[in-house]
């Protein structure tokens, strides 16, 4: 793929606020109607129930199958229409951004998929069906869109992209198997940088811009939750440790960091750092638990350690 520039791949709903080209401004919208759908329902909508409800599974699945029509009818109007068709072909793009788009496709497979296993739980749906439904639907809808790119001529069916789809469903899928839990959890974070000061363009005239399109400041973590794996210790539920990857100066930016240009360092980033597990916070209410599941993507600002690819260490005090 060829990341954001001038096509945005990585899933992180803010985006659709702006461009109204951009392809997963349809994603959003579809997330958006089905939660207006399903709310309509009688059931207290933040009330799981203990058995199977079969009108809000219908309602989520009626729901799910409009949304993702309407957003790949939509994108493909919207979007490939204005590029050349061509042949399935392949693209390998393995190489390029130093693997920050592959992450962002594993956390999109992953995330999505997340959403579309609570949709069933909240349906009162058996796990089994969880996993099959719903834990897949962010693979499935993402591999789609990698298709599309196969049939046209500006980009390319990327095996890389699809392997990073698989690994994030199978993170998500594989610990329900083997825990019937997620002990080990995607996390993402965002600075900003100087980087789209001088090419805002490519990179984002904004903050929620920059947040999907820029690159050098994404962070994405593995946040993995301590008392899941010692529950006879005194470990406080909701502590995490996470470890992270990020990556500055991509060479793909094509300049350099500051007016006037200066040369610039390229390295992967590797962080270490606490976190915090908002969906084993103590609460009753269930909207503060829809709520912290929903949010729970986010890393939590905490000290953080990091180390450089050209050798260097870095302690911060606060890092997000």
């Amino acid at each position: 793929m060829k990341c954001f520039n001038p096509k945005i791949k990585n899933f992180i709903p803010f985006n659709i606020l702006f461009k109204p080209s951009n392809k997963y401004l349809l994603i959003f919208l579809f997330l958006v109607i089905s939660t207006k759908v399903i709310s309509q329902t009688k059931t207290p909508f933040f009330q799981r129930p203990d058995t199977l409800n079969k009108s809000r599974r219908n309602t989520v699945f009626i729901t799910e199958a409009i949304g993702a029509s309407v957003a790949l009818i939509g994108l493909n109007q919207l979007w490939y229409a204005d590029y050349p068709r061509s042949s399935f072909h392949f693209l390998n793009d393995n190489t390029s951004w130093m693997q920050m788009d592959k992450f962002g496709h594993s956390f999109s497979s992953y995330y999505i998929g997340k959403m579309g296993m609570d949709a069933l739980a909240w349906a009162g749906e058996s796990k089994k069906n969880q996993l099959i439904y719903g834990a897949t639907i962010g693979w499935a809808f993402v591999t789609t869109i990698e298709i599309f790119d196969g049939f046209s001529e500006e980009w390319g069916f990327s095996t890389g992209d699809v392997l990073a789809n698989t690994l994030g469903a199978g993170l998500l899928i594989g610990q329900e198997l083997l825990w019937d839990e997620q002990r080990i959890q995607f996390k993402f974070s965002f600075q900003t940088t100087d980087y789209a000061k001088n090419n805002p363009g490519k990179l984002g005239e904004n903050t929620i811009q920059q947040i999907v399109k820029d690159y050098n400041g994404q962070t994405y973590w593995f946040s993995i939750n301590l008392w899941s794996f010692f529950k006879e210790s005194k470990i406080p539920k909701w502590l995490n440790v996470a470890v992270g990857y990020g990556a500055n100066g991509l060479p793909e930016n094509g300049f350099t960091s500051t007016i006037p240009p200066q040369p610039i360092e390229s390295y992967r980033q590797f962080f270490t750092s606490i976190d915090v597990d908002l969906t084993k916070i103590d609460t009753k209410s269930p909207f503060l638990k829809t709520f912290f599941n929903i949010f729970n993507f986010i890393k939590i600002p905490a000290p953080t350690l990091e180390y450089r690819g050209n050798g260097d260490f870095k302690f911060h005090a606060l890092y997000f």
